[in-house]
């Protein structure tokens, strides 16, 4: 499509806690465009949703295309969420509480804008066009900054009584663990997260355990990312290994709990550290959900790295912006 032309297009929008990324799409879901940036949560709601505008029209402009022409948005974002009035009732990443991004996107760019769970969203991108298309029940798995889960069932996302569910990372893992950012204690994400696993990794470099991370990141939390930790055991850090392996375990604990009540018929794995170091992480859940899930669920199960990468969140809710506009 170009510039010249008068076909409405879609914006689909990965809100993270760490980055964020619009991408622009046409009536067939290729990208025409895209710009990516720093969320900086820390600077409060306000300055995000400034951000978010600015980051929109920059990726408008990639793709040579005014404002008018956008059909509607999608926005993939940290829940729970109220689907029905766009905002975001909680994320603990961001820092947030009830803040209302659908009309926010609405009276920017005056066109319809719908808000999804950021995994869901993702997992959606997959069901629709990477690793679990034509999946009768898809899972998906998204190990971050947090872990988010989402669940396409015959087509259809699966939401709860307020709209988003699947908060995998929020599943009780220890009785008396570490506080999380939600409130509650032993949540998976305090052992099996990128936080969790960069806050240990941190220190075992101030122990002189992991070289290599001391090296390249120091003891910073901020700077121990996916791709340092990759390299660090590319370079021969054991015990970062060891911390990566034991958490992707964990994680694979959690799986096979929702494999037993879902019975899916294929599990997607994304978001940094999945990308980072595909095989060791899908091997040692794959491991994991065989050792503790109904051998009757996992003979059949297939457990994959996600294909669409970063555009997984983006493709999901710009196709579902889509959907939305479509229903009468």
């Amino acid at each position: 499509m170009g510039s010249d032309s008068d076909e409405r297009c879609w914006l689909g929008f990965d809100l993270g806690g760490t980055k964020m990324m619009a991408v622009v799409l046409d009536a067939d879901f290729h990208i025409l465009g895209s710009s990516k940036t720093k969320t900086r949560a820390q600077n409060g709601a306000k300055d995000v949703l400034e951000r978010m505008t600015q980051t929109v029209r920059e990726a408008l402009d990639e793709a040579h295309l005014k404002p008018q022409r956008l059909a509607g948005i999608g926005v993939g974002c940290p829940g729970p969420l109220d689907l029905d009035r766009g905002i975001i009732l909680e994320a603990p990443n961001l820092g947030w509480k009830s803040v209302a991004i659908k009309d926010a996107m609405q009276k920017e760019f005056d066109c319809p804008a719908v808000i999804a769970n950021d995994v869901d969203a993702g997992t959606y991108g997959e069901y629709r066009f990477g690793a679990a298309q034509k999946a009768r029940c898809a899972l998906g798995v998204f190990p971050g900054t947090g872990i988010g889960g989402g669940c396409v069932y015959e087509g259809r996302l699966l939401r709860g009584k307020i709209g988003s569910c699947m908060e995998i990372g929020h599943m009780p893992v220890q009785a008396d663990g570490r506080l999380c950012g939600c409130g509650q204690r032993g949540c998976l994400e305090t052992v099996a997260s990128r936080l969790a696993i960069s806050a240990e990794v941190a220190a075992a470099a101030y122990r002189g355990e992991a070289p290599h991370i001391l090296e390249m990141a120091g003891t910073t939390l901020a700077e121990i990312k996916s791709g340092v930790l990759a390299k660090a055991i590319d370079a021969g850090d054991e015990t970062v290994e060891r911390i990566v392996r034991h958490a992707a375990q964990q994680l694979g604990a959690a799986i096979a709990s929702v494999v037993n009540l879902l019975a899916p018929d294929i599990v997607v794995l994304g978001g940094g550290l999945v990308e980072a170091m595909s095989d060791l992480f899908v091997g040692e859940v794959r491991r994991a959900v065989d050792n503790r899930a109904m051998k009757a669920f996992t003979r059949s199960l297939k457990v994959t790295a996600a294909q669409l990468g970063d555009n997984a969140t983006a493709l999901g809710a710009a196709a579902l912006a889509a959907e939305a506009a479509a229903k009468p």
